[in-house]
């Protein structure tokens, strides 16, 4: 069964943040399902994407096109077929026992200065745990990442 991050995000925005956890996954790799919640939202990620330095090329695509299932990382809405080993979960976007325990790792990512994305970033987290998910909480402290907690406790 694979484990459940939940990064809470408070020194850099989700655009800065989201290439280098897609990097360390990769480097796994790992075939990344990015999960949204608004399209426009995801559209936009694409295009911080395909900025990136040239010697950091991340192959990706929003969902939809005639390749996804090549796509190493898989920017969308749905619940595509499986083939993900990471599920990334954004702006809320749902993720369920059930994923977590196909995946190699799931992860919540959620800014941290907005009381919604926290509100459900804990049900998520209450919910995951419930359900018997191994869950690891990390914060961003300084420009670092720090564990705050983990599930079960060690």
């Amino acid at each position: 069964m694979g484990a459940v991050y939940f990064y809470h995000l408070t020194d850099s925005p989700l655009e800065q943040a989201l290439p280098m956890l897609l990097d360390r996954a990769r480097g796994q790799g790992w075939r990344v399902l990015v999960r949204g919640t608004d399209p426009d939202r995801l559209a936009r990620l694409d295009e911080v994407l395909w900025q990136g330095p040239a010697d950091g090329f991340r192959p990706h695509g929003l969902a939809g096109g005639p390749h996804d299932a090549d796509q190493p990382i898989l920017l969308g809405v749905d619940n595509p077929a499986g083939g993900f080993a990471c599920v990334m979960s954004i702006d809320g976007a749902p993720l369920n026992a059930t994923e977590v325990g196909l995946s190699d790792r799931a992860c919540v990512l959620f800014d941290g200065h907005d009381g919604d994305a926290l509100a459900i970033a804990r049900e998520q987290w209450k919910t995951l745990t419930a359900a018997g998910c191994t869950a690891q909480y990390w914060a961003q402290d300084g420009g670092a990442w720090s564990k705050k907690a983990e599930h079960p406790k060690p």
